[in-house]
């Protein structure tokens, strides 16, 4: 085995027991309640998942693994000449919650380049699809065409399947998904947006820089790649593209089922298709201040409160559990404010940024005023040729998928159940509540 499954079978066999006792010894113990409230609006902070993989702290935001996002950048390996990390060390990382040596990333790099190797009928499903088709349905077909090669699944299927293996076999198709889908969305991008012309993978990179050279987009997107994917890569368990991934592979469908399900979780206007409207938002925020001019507190803020006064929200701000800025918000600043502090757009996001928390708090109705990450993402891609918007999901989805993989890989090694909540009726909840609560 590889130094990356070893180290992840190390640490199954010593996690096992820690859930086992808990089922075994505390199981009847009370973590949380669930009110009328929440039982109607999607299920909003009940705690009812378990994921060692990423926690987000309303105040503090994202630690992937126990670190946040500075000290992830921070600790992981970098490539020679490289700000951030490569994709392969934290993958590494988020599996197994250790910082890898850079002996064992350049294993994982090696690993992927055998791995990402895509079936030349995954493209003709692609290109079977009216090529209008948003990027994010050839993305969702792309991925679920390849479930033909499910290792887990020949597993299940062979007779000789056992909980406590199953593991192996996801991880299997996991590393095959992670490694192959940076090369579908480029494969993609190219086929729509640049006349179908296809730039050779390069042997020599690594899979954020790989990209960058298959999109055709030269340095430091590479960095900016690299960046992107792990920023993006988790939330915990309970946003709708990790929840759909966990949920649909806990009926033991292997890896491209869950991930393509969660990929359409993902393309919805109120998840990762968010950025892709922020960046239309803001480029007409940039056309009613004029062409060429300089934002100004006051503009932006009249903006912000005509924009308010219609009756519609500002794009990029609030977040379902967050009360603070969010920290993936904080990171791409930070490279923007060193890579591209002239660009115009960045500009009039750096002044909504400074302006608009107050407005919201004035406004009264936002429980939280801050950026998300989505507020920040499409004008770095924008600055940097990227100007695809509709693509920006997609982006997305790349790094998205390692949060959702090494999730499920260890769901498998926990061995949990098939998710099933119990419903109620409205006719419950009424009688429920003129009682004062259920005995």
């Amino acid at each position: 085995m590889s130094q990356l499954k070893t180290a992840l079978a190390r640490k199954i066999e010593e996690h096992r027991p820690r859930t086992q006792r808990l089922l075994k010894e505390f199981g009847h113990v009370v973590i949380d309640k669930v009110t009328i409230e929440q039982a109607i609006r999607g299920a909003r902070d009940v705690r009812c998942l378990v994921t060692d993989i990423s926690y987000l702290d309303p105040y503090e935001g994202i630690r992937f693994r126990g670190k946040t996002i500075p000290e992830t950048f921070n600790d992981l390996p970098k490539p020679p000449g490289g700000e951030y990390p490569t994709v392969e060390a934290f993958w590494y990382f988020l599996l197994t919650g250790e910082v890898p040596t850079q002996e064992q990333v350049d294993e994982v790099i090696a690993e992927w380049k055998q791995r990402r190797v895509v079936p030349d009928y995954v493209y003709d499903v692609i290109r079977a699809l009216p090529k209008d088709s948003h990027p994010m349905v050839m993305l969702s077909a792309g991925v679920l065409a390849m479930q033909r090669e499910s290792e887990f699944a020949k597993y299940y299927h062979s007779g000789k399947f056992n909980k406590n293996q199953a593991w192996e076999y996801m991880y299997e198709d996991a590393s095959n998904l992670v490694a192959r889908i940076p090369m579908i969305a480029a494969f993609i991008y190219r086929y729509k947006y640049k006349n179908d012309v296809h730039i050779a993978p390069d042997k020599d990179l690594d899979m954020g820089a790989n990209f960058a050279h298959m999109m055709g987009v030269p340095k430091p997107y590479d960095d900016v790649s690299r960046m992107y994917f792990i920023l993006h890569s988790d939330h915990e368990s309970g946003n709708v593209s990790a929840h759909t991934g966990h949920l649909v592979a806990s009926a033991l469908s292997d890896a491209y089922y869950a991930y393509s399900a969660a990929l359409n979780g993902l393309a919805g206007p109120l998840h990762g298709l968010a950025n892709q409207e922020v960046l239309r938002w803001i480029m007409d925020f940039q056309k009613k201040l004029g062409e060429g001019v300089e934002p100004t507190p006051e503009r932006v803020r009249e903006a912000l409160w005509e924009t308010l006064n219609a009756g519609q929200v500002i794009p990029g701000y609030g977040h379902g559990v967050l009360r603070k800025t969010d920290p993936r918000y904080t990171a791409q600043r930070e490279f923007c404010l060193k890579h591209m502090p002239d660009d115009p757009l960045f500009k009039l996001v750096s002044m909504i940024y400074e302006v608009a928390p107050g407005v919201l708090m004035e406004h009264g109705k936002a429980k939280n005023p801050w950026p998300n990450v989505d507020a920040q993402s499409g004008v770095i891609q924008w600055h940097y040729g990227v100007r695809e918007w509709d693509f920006y999901t997609v982006l997305f989805g790349v790094g998205r998928a390692l949060g959702v993989m090494a999730n499920i890989v260890w769901d498998r090694a926990l061995g949990y159940p098939i998710e099933r909540p119990k419903s109620v009726t409205t006719a419950m909840l009424e009688e429920w509540a003129a009682a004062g609560g259920r005995e």
